[in-house]
């Protein structure tokens, strides 16, 4: 893909965000994608939403079970960005229309207290980095289809990413901990849809531990000469699958002793 047409991309993205209207693959239309690509128009997006006035206010990582890895033929995680025009209240509706496909999903949410980056970032860095450890709900959201109409071909690793890694809300519930309270390798989530499990998990789902979550992100990063900043949210990876919520859900994420985190959509 040549700049114009990460750039292209990037604007298709935003005016299918702006009117709900979903773009076709980008992996049909442009076959030879690559991961470079797919960040690049990712970047793209960054920089649109700040000239619109948006804040980055962290990062979501993606992809960080091995199920999720195997239906998408990776072996290793993907990134978005977090603006603040996602953050959602715990305990909040969703309005109608404000999302195209929305799903949730249950993670441990790392707040950051210093900036932190680099090829060399180590788990000890991260945990003396991190503020607090929270519950929280990521919403994903689709600007692209999940499949083609014509071909069955399904969403590839490279739509995702560049459509900010499906990145649309996050809630955080108000628990708040010490990073090192918990075991976050046995902290789950019990996830419920109208009083309705739905899906279950463990963080040790999370790369083996959420903690080398934000590792691998704090290295990525550096690739791209990018960091992680103070006061910036990371939501580690989710440990369970996507949860549909159509017009009428309302969510819980009990993580147990951990806290919980709800959300409604009307």
């Amino acid at each position: 893909m040549t700049p114009e047409d990460h750039a292209t991309a990037a604007a298709d993205l935003l005016r299918a965000e702006v009117t709900g209207r979903q773009i076709g693959l980008l992996s049909l239309r442009h076959p030879d994608i690559g991961m470079d690509d797919a960040y690049a128009v990712q970047n793209a997006i960054y920089r649109a939403k700040l000239d619109q006035g948006r804040r980055v206010i962290g990062w979501k990582i993606g992809l960080t079970s091995k199920a999720m890895q195997a239906a998408l033929k990776i072996d290793i995680p993907d990134s978005g960005i977090l603006f603040d025009d996602m953050a959602l209240d715990h305990g909040a509706t969703v309005p109608e229309g404000r999302f195209i496909q929305p799903r949730v999903e249950a993670e441990i949410a790392f707040v950051m207290k210093s900036a932190i980056g680099g090829a060399g970032v180590t788990r000890e860095d991260v945990l003396a980095a991190t503020d607090f450890v929270a519950p929280s709900i990521e919403i994903l959201d689709t600007r692209i289809v999940r499949t083609d109409a014509e071909t069955g071909k399904t969403r590839t690793v490279h739509d995702t990413i560049s459509d900010n890694a499906a990145n649309a809300g996050i809630v955080l519930g108000p628990q708040r901990h010490a990073v090192d309270a918990f075991d976050l390798r046995w902290v789950g989530a019990i996830t419920s849809r109208n009083g309705e499990v739905e899906e279950t998990g463990l963080g040790a789902g999370v790369l083996n531990d959420p903690v080398e979550s934000v590792v691998w992100l704090a290295r990525r990063m550096a690739q791209y000469g990018q960091s992680i900043e103070p006061g910036h949210i990371i939501l580690s990876g989710s440990f369970i699958r996507p949860v549909e919520c159509p017009s009428g859900s309302a969510i819980h994420a009990d993580f147990g002793a951990f806290g919980s985190a709800d959300i409604a959509f009307a």
